[in-house]
């Protein structure tokens, strides 16, 4: 293996590494925003089962105010039955004190529903409160959690561009230009092996000539179909397989 090759495949390994940190560090922020959100959705839960206690307590007040409201009614029509003189008035106020109380009786079972309906609507707070809170811990100490791997990740990647430059620069500059070309357009893998005879990057078979050269290792080899640099190690099959 040439120098060359050598120089660019200890670079093509920090560039991988360099790769992988970057790909994990781009879904730090994603994951976050994922979490954020499930405890967001427990809090909305809670919101939710709250608004609909209130709801329910609004509807039982109404009610109430109802009945009171029948009873002040009766309590008027009672008056009024005592100080009136004709008969026909006095039956006329009763049967308006009857259909009150008549009232109150269907505006007393109501209540009884809504009481049961808060009573359900209170278990479900109490129960969304419970999801919420679980969810906001669980959440507090991923996002922690992850805070502290993306600082880890930001140091790794700090430490393995620190010194890439230097690493490239110890490649000659034709060799240097092709790689970096080669890095843009087919990522970390711009340098591959040859084995049975086919490329290590596009796994095209590769022509006769261009395996003997590579063997000879005395030149930059290149594939004839994607363009990647090829390179041989004598542990690599360079026959081509029947």
């Amino acid at each position: 293996m040439t120098d060359t090759i050598e120089k660019l495949l200890v670079l093509q390994d920090r560039d991988r590494h360099i790769v992988r940190v970057k790909d994990e560090l781009a879904h730090v922020e994603p994951e976050r925003e994922a979490l954020i959100a499930r405890a967001s959705g427990a809090q909305a839960g809670l919101d939710a089962a709250k608004n609909r206690g209130k709801h329910i307590e609004s509807e039982r007040k109404k009610l109430e105010l109802e009945v009171e409201a029948k009873k002040g009614l009766i309590e008027k029509y009672s008056l009024q039955q005592f100080q009136t003189k004709k008969n026909e008035e006095y039956r006329a106020l009763a049967h308006e004190i009857e259909q009150c109380k008549e009232a109150i009786v269907k505006l007393d079972d109501q209540q009884i529903e809504w009481m049961e309906k808060a009573e359900l609507a209170q278990k479900e707070v109490m129960a969304a409160n419970q999801v919420a809170n679980e969810a906001r811990k669980g959440v507090d100490a991923q996002v922690a959690d992850l805070a502290k791997r993306e600082e880890n990740l930001k140091k790794e990647l700090a430490e393995l561009e620190s010194n890439r430059q230097e690493l490239l620069m110890a490649v000659d500059e034709a060799a240097r230009s092709r790689y970096e070309r080669l890095l843009k357009n087919k990522g970390a893998t711009a340098i591959v092996g040859v084995e049975h005879g086919v490329c290590g990057g596009c796994h095209m078979k590769l022509p006769a000539q261009i395996l003997v050269s590579c063997r000879a290792q005395q030149e930059i080899v290149t594939c004839i179909n994607c363009g990647r640099i090829l390179y041989y190690t004598r542990d690599m099959d360079l026959v081509a397989a029947d």
